[in-house]
């Protein structure tokens, strides 16, 4: 978030609440202020944002309206009368995170605090079941509103991520190469239709690279990118501390970095991809050939997938421990050229892969150590996710919490206007 306003507001004239846009810049940018502080005095506010005491009244006074502050009773005076305390009422409304991966539907209920308030998740095969994917989302947003003091009236907006690049500007279309049972499109606007709120849709893995940076093992670090290792492989990059999409919003696509161009063919039509390597599948076929030729319990015909190859991994067995260092290798070597290119601060690595931490982790790092070209004083941090799984529903919240806070006439009482769109950083 920025919490500044444009340095060309001229704070001293009487006339800048004239212009409804300049208008709404600074209630905007007084409410971010009291959410970032919780509780503050009107005078504070003045101080720190650098406006009259008498605009700062006349914006508090609209502000009180929404419910979203209120005033919580006498500060500590340094003289004077004692001054009359703002609280931001961070449980009056309510947003919905909905991850749609793979294989797996979450909807995350938040105060606008990010706090959670409710959690539904089901593993389902998202891949070829589009319409029954809509309908767990439906059933999981109303559930989480109906056994809750929130309902639709205080739902603030909707962030979704989805297995899928999404373009600038074209927020329900989605790669019918990457998911093609979809056909395109995820006909997502029907939420925005259902619940009359905003609906803002999203890349999973860009997702998680938001709920890194606000939430995550990535706080406090305004360089860094998040690698989604699961179904297939994606990455989301913070730059200067806001999240890059590319010309198109499609940058990201990490999983179809070449490693080898005479490997497998990848289901984008290129050959040795990363996805071809380190992707669901290429993990678990890997590891039912060298079960094959190694001493095992298991029926090799019978179906293993990634949670089982992740588990025995876990438990030490040789095959499948195998399988996590040759995708380290693989990984690392693709982390470097990234490193080399970008030279981020922090790559933190989430996903479902990532539950085997140092397994994979520190064997990423030594091949990352012996590969990159620039060695520093204070090289690239490599680290696992903190925030584990749930990182992409944290991040289709924040998408929808960041997103409201953009735009003053979503807080209104009165102005529950419906949109649906990608995450437009203009």
């Amino acid at each position: 978030m920025n919490y500044g306003i444009m340095n060309s507001i001229n704070h001293g004239t009487g006339t800048r609440r004239a212009d409804p846009k300049l208008a709404g810049t600074l209630t905007d940018s007084v409410l971010r202020l009291i959410w970032r502080e919780n509780r503050i005095s009107r005078a504070d506010i003045a101080k720190k944002i650098g406006l009259s005491r008498s605009t700062v009244t006349e914006i508090i006074k609209e502000l009180l309206l929404t419910g979203l502050i209120a005033e919580v009773g006498d500060g500590k005076s340094t003289g004077g009368r004692k001054p009359i305390v703002l609280e931001f009422q961070y449980g009056a409304r309510c947003i919905l995170g909905v991850d749609v991966g793979a294989t797996h539907i979450t909807v995350l209920l938040t105060d606008l605090q990010g706090k959670p308030l409710v959690w539904r998740e089901r593993k389902h095969n998202v891949v070829d079941d589009p319409e029954g994917t809509r309908k767990i989302i439906y059933e999981f947003c109303d559930e989480c509103l109906s056994i809750t003091e929130h309902d639709s009236t205080t739902l603030l907006s909707i962030g979704v991520a989805v297995p899928s690049p999404v373009e600038t500007g074209k927020p329900d279309l989605l790669s019918e190469i990457v998911i093609p049972a979809w056909h395109g499109k995820s006909d997502l606007n029907l939420l925005k239709d259902r619940y009359n709120v905003p609906v803002y849709i999203d890349n999973d893995a860009n997702l998680g690279a938001l709920a890194a940076f606000w939430w995550g093992a990535g706080k406090g670090t305004n360089d860094l990118v998040y690698i989604k290792i699961g179904h297939g492989i994606g990455a989301g990059y913070i730059f200067r501390g806001e999240l890059y999409r590319g010309g198109k919003g499609l940058a990201g696509e990490f999983g179809h970095m070449p490693i080898d161009i005479y490997g497998e063919e990848c289901v984008c039509g290129l050959r040795g991809c990363l996805t071809t390597l380190v992707g669901e599948h290429a993990l678990i076929n890997r590891y039912k050939v060298l079960l094959g030729t190694q001493p095992h319990g298991y029926d090799i015909d019978q179906k293993i997938n990634l949670v089982d190859l992740i588990d025995a991994a876990m438990r030490g067995e040789l095959a499948a421990t195998r399988v996590i260092q040759e995708a380290a290798d693989y990984l690392g070597v693709a982390i470097s050229g990234l490193s080399n290119i970008i030279n981020p601060d922090k790559i933190i690595i989430g996903g479902s892969l990532a539950r085997v931490g140092d397994l994979l982790l520190k064997p990423v790092q030594e091949k990352v150590k012996k590969t990159v070209l620039v060695q520093t004083e204070d090289p690239v941090v490599i680290t696992m996710s903190s925030l584990g799984p749930d990182a992409v529903v944290f991040g289709a919240a924040t998408l929808a919490l960041e997103e409201a806070f953009a735009k003053t006439s979503f807080l209104s009482n009165q102005s529950h206007n419906s949109e649906f769109s990608s995450f437009n950083p203009n």
